[in-house]
């Protein structure tokens, strides 16, 4: 019996689901209120620098921060591969790296910066 090769799809369309679900529900409520809200001052004292910086101090904010930052390049990154894939656009494995790679060091930078800066 010829055994199924193991594939990392699962794991690139499950981060590809996280931030297409991140990026269609909660980032445009979140540009609203920090673009065009707050400045209007509709928010009161909500989102005051001292409030926000207070949330991302804690260890839940700054995974929230980091989630809403690396799940929608993840997303991104994916439709990037699979679209530049149909129009057979570059080697599969250079666009395969070149794709997922960005993604992965812009994750790991982002968590740097939120965990550590």
């Amino acid at each position: 019996m010829k055994s199924a090769r193991r594939s990392n799809e699962p794991l690139t369309w499950s981060l590809f689901a996280a931030g297409g679900l991140l990026a269609a529900f909660l980032t445009p409520p979140l540009l609203l209120a920090t673009a065009l809200l707050a400045p209007l001052g509709l928010l009161g004292e909500g989102l005051r620098f001292e409030r926000v910086r207070a949330f991302l101090d804690h260890p839940l904010g700054a995974l929230i921060l980091w989630a809403l930052i690396a799940l929608p390049l993840w997303h991104a990154a994916h439709r990037l591969y699979h679209g530049l894939s149909d129009l057979k656009v570059g080697a599969h494995r250079l666009t395969y790296a070149l794709c997922y790679g960005f993604a992965f060091l812009v994750t790991l930078y982002s968590g740097y910066l939120v965990w550590f800066a």
